[in-house]
C-alpha cells in the first residue's frame, strides 16, 4: 500500500499543534522563567538514523517546553515581546502549512494579506499618503533597511549617486537622542555609518529629546528620533523636530517599535503630533500588536527612494511585477506580514485601540502600587513603560528583580536610567489583566519584604 507523504506531514502538524495547545492552556499556573536543568538533553549527538516525529515532539514538549521563559503568558513583564493574539497565533499555524514565500509569483494571496495590513498600519498610525514599506525580521532590520534608504537619498542629492559605494562619499552627520534605542545604533553601523561622530541631544528629565539643544541642521543630517522611550515610554517632540528638519532638507527617522502604536488611542495619541511629518518610521507587530516574531514594519513616505535602495534587480524577474524584496533586505522570507493582517482584522480600529489603552492602564496602576510599596518612579507614565528604583537603596531593586524572577510568579529585569539603578516593567501582552498585576505587585512586594528585612 503507497504511503501518502502529505498525509504524514498532516498527522505530524496536527500533533505539534495539539501539543502547542497544551502548552499554552498551561501558562496561567505554570512559572514564568524557565527550567534549564535538563537542556543537555537537546544537544545530543546526532543519531546514525533519524528519529520519528512523534519522539521528537515528545522531547520538544518536555524538555523543551520547560525550557522556555513563558514570554506568551500575562505574567511577563520584561523585555517588550508581547504574546500572540488567537488569531494571529492560528495564522503562523495555517501559513506554515502553506509554507508560501512572500512573492506575488509563489504567494499572491500572501502577499495581498501583507499589502492590505501595511494600508491598515499607516492607517491606524495617521501616516502621510503614498507611504508604503516592507515587512522585515523585526525592528533592527527595518531600521537598517530606513537607515540605507536615508543614506542614499541624502548621498545622492549630494551628487553620489548608488551604486558608488561609500568610499569617497561625501560625509553625513547623524545628530540622534541621547536615549535613542542600541538597536538604532547597531543598524547604524550596518548601514556604513560611523556611530563615533553621532552629535547627541540631550534629553529631558523624561526621556524625551530637547528641542532647545538640537544642533544646526543641513541636507546631509540623518536626525534619529523614537517614539516610546525603552525606560520611561515618552515621545521625542516631533511637531516641532519636524519643522526643523524639513526647513534644513535633514531626513527624520523615528524607531518606535513598540511606541507607535500608541498613536491609535485616544487619550495618547496627542503625544505623537507631528509624527507625519518625518520620513521612515519603524514599528515592530510583534510587540505591542501581539503577533507572532518576525514581524518588523519598515515604513517610508518616499517609497520611490526605499524601492531605489532595496531593488534586487534581477535580469530574470520581470519587472511589471511588484515584490517585497524590492523595498527590504531579503530577497526570499517567509509571509510573515499575513499574521499582522490576522490580527488586524481580529481586533479592528476598536480593538487596538482599546488594547493600547489597557496597557496603558495597566502601566499607570503600577506605579500607583510601586510608589505605595516604597519605591521610585521618577517619570510620568506616558505609555506601558515602568522604571522604578528604591531611593535609599538602589542596588537591592536588582535583588528584589532576581528574586520575583525566581519565584516564578512574574518576570521583569534589571534595568538603568540616568544615573538610577532600578528595574523596568513593561506591560505589553494582551492576556495581562488585573489578576495578573495582582501577582506581579504581590510578587514585588513579598521580595522586599524578604530582601530588606529590618535589623
Amino acid at each position: 500500500m503507497q504511503i501518502n507523504l502529505l498525509d504524514q506531514q498532516a498527522e505530524a502538524f496536527s500533533s505539534g499543534a495539539e501539543r502547542g495547545a497544551r502548552y499554552l492552556k498551561g501558562l496561567p499556573e505554570r512559572r514564568v522563567n524557565a527550567e534549564t536543568g535538563g537542556l543537555d538533553a537537546l544537544a545530543s549527538g546526532l543519531p546514525q538514523d533519524g528519529m520519528d516525529v512523534a519522539s521528537i515532539l515528545d522531547l520538544m514538549e518536555t524538555v523543551g517546553g520547560e525550557g522556555t521563559v513563558a514570554s506568551a503568558a500575562g505574567r511577563y513583564f520584561g523585555y517588550v515581546i508581547g504574546g500572540a493574539l488567537p488569531a494571529a497565533s492560528a495564522a503562523r499555524a495555517l501559513l506554515s502549512a502553506w509554507d508560501q514565500t512572500a512573492d506575488v509569483l509563489t504567494g499572491p494571496s500572501v502577499i495581498r494579506m501583507e499589502e492590505t495590513a501595511i494600508g491598515w498600519v499607516k492607517e491606524l498610525l495617521a501616516l502621510p499618503e503614498g507611504t508604503d514599506g516592507a515587512f522585515t525580521t523585526g525592528a533592527t532590520m527595518a531600521n537598517m533597511t530606513l537607515l540605507v534608504t536615508a543614506r542614499d537619498a541624502l548621498l545622492a542629492r549630494l551628487g553620489h549617486q548608488r551604486g558608488d559605494g561609500l568610499m569617497g562619499a561625501p560625509k553625513l552627520r547623524i545628530v540622534a537622542s541621547a536615549e535613542i534605542h542600541a538597536t538604532v545604533l547597531k543598524s547604524v553601523r550596518m548601514a556604513g555609518l560611523s556611530t563615533r561622530d553621532i552629535e547627541w541631544v540631550e534629553t529631558d528629565d523624561q526621556g524625551r529629546m530637547r528641542i532647545d539643544r538640537l544642533p544646526e541642521l543641513d541636507e546631509r543630517t540623518l536626525v534619529l528620533a523614537q517614539a516610546g522611550n525603552v525606560c520611561t515610554g515618552a515621545f521625542d517632540p516631533f511637531d516641532a523636530l519636524g519643522d526643523r528638519c524639513r526647513a534644513a532638507g535633514a531626513w527624520l527617522h523615528v524607531d518606535g517599535a513598540f511606541g507607535l502604536w500608541a498613536r491609535t488611542a485616544p487619550s495618547l495619541k496627542g503625544a505623537l503630533a507631528g509624527l507625519d511629518k518625518a520620513d521612515s518610521w519603524v514599528v515592530d507587530s510583534h510587540k505591542t500588536l501581539n503577533t507572532p516574531y518576525d514581524s518588523g514594519l519598515a515604513l517610508c513616505r518616499h517609497p520611490e527612494e526605499m524601492q531605489a535602495s532595496m531593488a534586487i534587480g534581477a535580469a530574470y524577474l520581470p519587472d511589471t511585477v511588484a515584490s517585497p524584496a524590492n523595498r527590504a533586505p531579503e530577497f526570499s522570507r517567509s509571509a510573515r506580514g499575513a499574521e499582522t493582517w490576522a490580527a488586524l482584522l481580529s481586533l479592528g480600529r476598536k480593538g487596538v485601540a482599546d488594547m493600547v489603552e489597557r496597557f496603558h492602564g495597566h502601566a499607570v496602576r503600577i506605579k500607583g502600587e510601586l510608589t505605595d510599596l516604597g519605591f521610585l518612579v521618577p517619570h510620568e507614565v506616558h505609555f506601558n513603560q515602568v522604571f522604578a528604583t528604591l531611593p535609599e537603596d538602589e542596588e537591592a531593586s536588582a535583588r528584589i528583580a532576581d528574586h520575583v524572577q525566581r519565584s516564578g510568579e512574574a518576570w521583569f529585569g534589571q534595568a538603568a536610567w540616568q544615573g538610577k539603578k532600578g528595574f523596568r516593567i513593561s506591560v505589553s501582552n494582551w492576556s495581562t489583566g488585573e489578576q495578573e498585576v495582582d501577582r506581579l505587585i504581590a510578587a514585588i512586594a513579598k521580595a522586599k519584604a524578604e530582601i530588606l528585612v529590618p535589623a
